[in-house]
């Protein structure tokens, strides 16, 4: 069961407790999901929803940070769509790594309007957690090994706190060696 937690300077509360702080997808999957009870939530400034502010206003350590990215990529007119979720410090090997595990030739970063539109979480908050069903969900090797993780909620108001290791357990969640750099 999730209790009470500390990171920073910020102080979860439970997720399921507080599903007025998640994005909708975010909270229909936490309502039925089984390790929704290691899933906490704490309310931020919506200006400071990135990394780079969250670790600097909110005293939150780079490598407990955890970003999601939205990537595309065609192969014989097929589109093929995965979120890739990097500690903090890192960034995902889009060109290399994603290119190769998507089977594409070339991959970019999904459009800012359509991956909002697609996801129904808010830019800046998007999380793994909620996902559109049929997009991979890719997961640096490093991330699950992270004890205490800090990640998007699906809006920029909040960030979920949870064990690493719970986002390995999401549904279609595969972990990637080399997956950032």
């Amino acid at each position: 069961m999730f209790g009470i937690h500390t990171l920073g300077t910020l102080t979860t509360s439970p997720a399921l407790d507080r599903l007025d702080l998640v994005g909708a997808p975010v909270a229909d999957l936490l309502r039925t999901w089984e390790h929704a009870k290691h899933v906490g939530v704490v309310e931020i400034d919506p200006a400071l929803a990135d990394t780079a502010s969250t670790v600097e206003v909110y005293r939150v350590p780079w490598e407990a940070g955890a970003n999601c990215v939205v990537v595309a990529g065609k192969r014989e007119g097929n589109e093929r769509i995965a979120a890739c979720v990097v500690r903090g410090d890192t960034r995902a090997d889009v060109n290399d790594r994603v290119k190769r595990l998507l089977d594409v030739r070339k991959c970019s970063f999904l459009d800012h309007d359509r991956a909002v539109a697609e996801t129904g979480m808010e830019y800046g908050g998007i999380t793994p957690i909620g996902l559109p069903t049929g997009w991979r969900l890719l997961l640096d090797s490093r991330v699950p090994e992270i004890g205490t993780v800090l990640i998007g909620s699906g809006i920029r108001g909040s960030k979920l706190v949870l064990p690493g290791r719970i986002l390995a357990l999401l549904p279609g969640a595969e972990v990637v060696e080399g997956l950032a750099g």
